[in-house]
């Protein structure tokens, strides 16, 4: 089981300890199930404001660790959630995954810790999750940052071939550090590498290497097919909270691309072509470009995010 509180090197001086996570257990789909979180509290005069961090696919709380900082230390509540699915939380064999649930899920862990509107940022797979959070729950939505989101476009519709659960979950189970490596290194980072992406790379290939190896393999098969056949991209218009977009330019990541006719392979993941739509087709949203950065600009490039961070949430000077 892959750890919430893993750390990363920075290039600047270490962001505090993430503390220990907490459980949130409740009932969902006739079990009972444990969701990993964490609940890290203002590190500067409380401003009576929450942010919620969603995770990525591939990452787990620990790599938003220098961004809790970053807005604990500006006066928020920051609570960061481990999906059903993903790292300390449980991954059930049975589970009908979605994006609508997996809002559900979040929305009930804010009921129980009292937490009525909240900020939202969210990467890569949270991005598409904060969007659907927002449609479900505006009321409860102050907020969205969405940092290099996938579901910008429509995979399917755009010619990107369907797989199975279980053509992808035999592919989950191949997965390695260097299948890890190469696929990110691709898609991330335009062919960059270094330490604290390798550090990400690796974390991830220990959890398929565990103990849970097989159980989150089946589920990462289960998200990759709610990524796949649930797009948000097509209710852009909808979304009525203020919005802002952080896009890395050098970004490529797609589904589907892998089995995709080589013309079609080729015009998937146009990070600075989607980003530039979805920001005219989200009403008021704000784009902010981050040319030389990939998938995870937090990460590549720490003290640019955190930057546009605060300007995001109004915080900078």
């Amino acid at each position: 089981m892959l750890a919430a509180v893993l750390t990363l090197p920075a290039p600047a001086a270490d962001p505090p300890a993430l503390p220990a996570p907490a459980t949130f257990r409740f009932e969902s789909q006739r079990q009972s199930l444990a969701m990993s979180y964490l609940d890290i509290a203002p590190a500067a005069p409380a401003k009576g404001r929450t942010a919620v961090l969603l995770h990525g696919k591939n990452f787990c709380a620990g790599y938003w660790q220098d961004t809790a900082a970053t807005l604990a230390g500006h006066g928020f509540r920051v609570i960061v959630p481990e999906q059903i699915g993903f790292c300390g939380s449980d991954k059930p064999e049975r589970y009908q995954f979605s994006l609508h649930q997996l809002a559900a899920n979040t929305q009930a862990l804010l009921d129980r810790l009292g937490i009525e509107r909240a900020e939202l940022v969210g990467h890569s797979m949270g991005g598409m999750l904060a969007l659907r959070f927002a449609l479900l729950y505006p009321q409860r939505t102050a907020r969205l940052v969405l940092v290099n989101p996938i579901g910008l476009e429509d995979w399917k519709a755009k010619g990107a071939p369907y797989r199975t659960i279980d053509a992808a979950y035999a592919a989950e189970l191949e997965s390695s550090y260097e299948s890890i490596a190469r696929y990110q290194r691709a898609n991330y980072y335009d062919g960059d590498w270094t330490p604290a992406y390798e550090a990400l790379a690796r974390q991830l290939a220990a959890v398929y290497a565990g103990p849970d190896g097989k159980a989150y393999a089946w589920n990462a098969a289960l998200t990759a097919d709610m990524i796949y056949t649930q797009p948000v991209v097509h209710e852009f218009e909808r979304i009525a909270v203020p919005t802002t977009l952080i896009i890395g330019q050098r970004d490529r990541t797609a589904i589907g691309r892998e089995g995709a006719p080589k013309a079609v392979a080729d015009a998937l993941g146009d990070y600075p072509a989607l980003g530039r739509d979805a920001a005219r087709r989200i009403p008021g949203a704000r784009l902010i470009e981050l040319p030389g950065l990939g998938h995870l600009p937090q990460i590549e490039a720490p003290d640019r995010f955190r930057a546009e961070l605060l300007k995001a949430f109004e915080l900078a000077r």
